[in-house]
């Protein structure tokens, strides 16, 4: 039995990706996107209608050309690639809330509720819905109130300890604690080119989160993300949920041999001896002194609002094309 097969008997398997034959060929239960893929996606051809479909809906809502259209063609975008990928996929999709909006509560509620309209103006259940937020303090907060107005949350670029302890406490749906940017961070600061994954810090951060929440039963659920190899997947088998590339996902569905469950709920263990409890100024003082949470949390989001720059731009080049025929 190959280790992909194993690993979906303990394991929600996630795509993470926005190309819809890799979601078609390894059946996943969820998928989830961010604005890099989606940017990555766009510019394929076999997409191009997609890109095309969402300038035309953007233009019945404001002049060609005008920020309320750039960000109109933004939402059916994302709309648009989490509808055809809901076609493949018994479960979810996650859908990004602007990067721009990390810190800014009202205006994140404000986007989540826009993009969950979409859905639902497509017949789409919002259980099957998933509004992605950057794990920032203003994140969280968003996620807390659009969680009781059953908006569910991916909180993501989760980096930190106490990244999770918050969203726990404000009852999110899911995390997305990033195990290969940690593995990345601390290469660069070690000096080495890699890190066993028995020994990742990334795998160890996820096998804290993990632990933590099932002992003291939070039943926020933990999707690892963001891997570099096919051990930090191994490492984290039993994990809630994982979401995995295509390429990796193709690595484990070649690779045979036995696959070890290394987490689960009666085997966790957490050295806090009962749950925290945070407010801003103890989350911020957190966040402060973990200097790898702290500085990869800033870079994800100039990263992701960097690629959504760009797909503004590659709309609105789009928009000039289709109004000058």
């Amino acid at each position: 039995m190959n280790l992909l097969d194993q690993l979906r008997g303990m394991t929600v398997v996630v795509a993470d990706t926005g190309d819809f034959e890799s979601i078609a060929q390894f059946q996943p239960r969820d998928a989830t996107t961010n604005p890099s893929l989606i940017y990555k996606a766009a510019q394929m051809p076999p997409y191009k209608h997609l890109v095309e479909e969402a300038v035309a809906k953007a233009q019945s809502e404001a002049a060609p050309g005008s920020p309320e259209f750039i960000d109109a063609c933004i939402d059916y975008l994302f709309v648009g690639f989490g509808l055809e990928i809901l076609k493949l996929v018994p479960g979810r999709v996650s859908t990004e809330v602007d990067a721009g909006l990390s810190f800014n509560t009202d205006g994140t509620v404000q986007k989540a509720r826009r993009l969950i309209g979409l859905y639902e103006a497509e017949k789409i259940d919002r259980k099957r819905i998933l509004i992605k937020i950057a794990s920032t303090w203003e994140g969280i907060k968003a996620a807390e109130k659009l969680e009781k107005e059953g908006i569910h949350c991916n909180l993501t670029l989760l980096f930190g300890f106490a990244q999770a302890v918050a969203c726990a406490q404000a009852k999110v749906t899911l995390i997305s604690p990033f195990v290969g940017r940690i593995h990345d961070w601390y290469c660069k600061e070690r000096g080495v080119k890699s890190i066993p994954a028995t020994e990742d810090p990334g795998v160890q951060s996820v096998t804290r989160i993990y632990n933590y929440y099932k002992k003291f039963g939070h039943k926020t659920e933990v999707m690892g993300a963001s891997f570099r190899n096919t051990g930090e997947i191994v490492e984290l088998a039993g994990c809630d949920l994982l979401t995995i590339a295509p390429e990796l996902l193709d690595e484990l569905k070649h690779k045979e041999g036995t696959l070890a469950r290394k987490l689960a709920p009666e085997t966790a263990q957490s050295p806090e001896s009962k749950p925290l409890d945070l407010d801003e100024k103890t989350f911020r003082w957190m966040q402060n002194e973990d200097p790898m949470a702290t500085e990869k949390l800033a870079d994800g989001i100039r990263k992701f609002n960097a690629d959504l720059v760009k797909l503004r731009e590659l709309t609105v080049a789009l928009a000039h094309e289709l109004v000058s025929v």
